[in-house]
């Protein structure tokens, strides 16, 4: 870690949202299919680890929908609160069996955002569209889960929230949570966390970036007046010899929306590969986004190591200068950087030396996949970095990691390299962008940021930027 010589911070807050789905998907709704409000859910949880210590902990949960009507159950998140055995500890989250298949079940850590002695961490589950809805009365049978440290050092979860050493036998459980659709309907939190913020108005008046990005085609002579560049110079990262390609990036309607769509595509050499980038002209923002991201390409055969991104990042000025400040949403749908499969990667950067190669950062990852629609947003204030995902916290990192200068706004997708794919079959992948949002001086909630939005689009605005310079 690099000493400071400037102890000023900037207090930011950004909410950008991106989207990324294949080229012939539709734009949908980004709110939650099923009504918190409707819905009444119990989650009964046993362990199948009873000791205070363990090689791993082993929540076994079930669902039960005691509505009256059909619950999707990729409306639904559980989540049970742990207590990290030291402030570095990695997880892994598994699916031993379970009666709705693993492969419908997806593990995620996070970070309360009012951690307690009992709780620094917490173990979110959810379901994809595979685990199907939930007749009134039914419940989901069976989910043995379990996780451990990475480095399978035995775990302490004795002084666990949610771990109960006497329930081995299913009951219901008021220490884990359970939320439909972003509302909590089910349990208590430590702390007084619950799984979304509270949907309350954004602050009125505020200096705003708003895109829709409602352009023509990547020369479309606005989006330079509107403060982007469409990336054609050479260089990193990615490929080296690829090339940066404006006519990839396009624009259509989808949904009722402009989007903008990026296409990486290649042939397995360096000559064929074309990568994107669209990027604020200008470092004057100081905040972040909510996004979504696909695991297929197009066209062509799966397997390249593509990344995926929505960052903001500022120059560097020197190796590990103390004043630079990058903060990523980066998906990896088919694994990379030693990582077998797909992962999702939130990253604030301190600094770094290109050569040789050092670096100071902070990490969140979650090893699932995350094709589909959904909601980033970054909040930035005098004391964490905080990303969302889906209205969840998915990490907060420390105050050593915060800006002291501005960055630009930046939505890119190119390869890692050509060796997770070498077939010679032309191939494409597309990221589409749906609309950046930015606000000076005011930290929005996930909520915030979707009502300003709202307002925005009601009102028939595509464009704003009063940021000063």
């Amino acid at each position: 870690m690099t000493s400071r010589t400037t102890p000023s911070r900037l207090r930011i807050a950004l909410a950008a949202t991106v989207a990324t789905a294949l080229g012939t998907a539709g734009l949908t709704s980004l709110s939650g299919s099923a009504s918190a409000a409707a819905a009444d859910v119990t989650v009964q949880y046993r362990t199948s680890a009873t000791g205070a210590t363990a090689d791993q902990a082993e929540p076994w949960l079930k669902v039960r929908n005691t509505g009256s009507g059909g619950l999707p159950l990729s409306s639904v998140k559980v989540r049970y609160y742990f207590k990290a055995d030291a402030a570095g500890t990695a997880y892994r989250f598994a699916c031993s069996w379970a009666v709705k298949g693993c492969a419908n079940i997806t593990g995620t850590f996070g970070t309360p955002a009012n951690p307690t002695p009992t709780a620094d961490r917490y173990l979110e589950i959810g379901f994809t569209a595979g685990a199907g809805t939930l007749a009134p009365g039914a419940d989901t049978g069976d989910m043995q889960l379990r996780f451990h440290r990475a480095d399978w050092q035995a775990l302490r979860q004795s002084d666990d929230y949610s771990f109960g050493a006497a329930q081995t036998s299913y009951a219901d459980w008021a220490k884990v949570t359970a939320s439909v659709a972003g509302g909590t309907v089910w349990g208590t939190s430590p702390g007084g966390d619950g799984p979304t913020d509270p949907p309350t108005d954004p602050p009125e008046g505020g200096q705003s970036l708003f895109d829709d990005f409602d352009y023509n085609t990547s020369s479309d002579p606005r989006i330079s007046a509107n403060g982007w560049s469409v990336r054609s110079n050479a260089g990193g990262p990615g490929v080296p010899g690829a090339t940066w390609s404006p006519e990839n990036i396009t624009f259509a309607s989808s949904g009722g929306n402009s989007v903008m769509n990026l296409r990486t595509s290649t042939a397995g050499t360096a000559e064929s590969t074309r990568q994107t980038e669209v990027l604020t002209k200008a470092m004057k923002f100081r905040n972040a986004a909510r996004v979504r991201f696909s695991d297929a390409p197009v066209s062509g055969p799966d397997g390249d190591r593509l990344v995926q991104t929505f960052f903001t990042i500022n120059d560097l000025k020197a190796p590990m200068a103390d004043d630079y400040a990058e903060y990523d949403f980066e998906y990896l749908p088919n694994g990379g950087w030693g990582e077998p499969a797909n992962i999702l990667y939130t990253t604030s950067w301190e600094t770094y030396n290109p050569d040789p190669w050092q670096a100071v950062n902070q990490h969140s990852e979650s090893r699932q996949s995350f094709a589909g629609w959904h909601d980033l947003v970054l909040t930035i204030d005098d004391s964490s970095i905080k990303y969302y995902v889906d209205g969840q916290l998915f990490g907060t990192h420390d105050a050593a990691y915060l800006p002291e200068r501005p960055m630009s706004i930046n939505f890119n997708q190119w390869l890692i390299d050509l060796a997770g794919q070498t077939s010679t079959t032309p191939r494409s992948y597309d990221e589409q962008v749906d609309y950046v949002l930015h606000v000076k001086d005011q930290v929005l909630s996930p909520a915030q940021v979707g009502a300003k939005v709202d307002a925005y689009r009601a009102a028939g605005t595509t464009f704003e930027d009063t940021v000063p310079g």
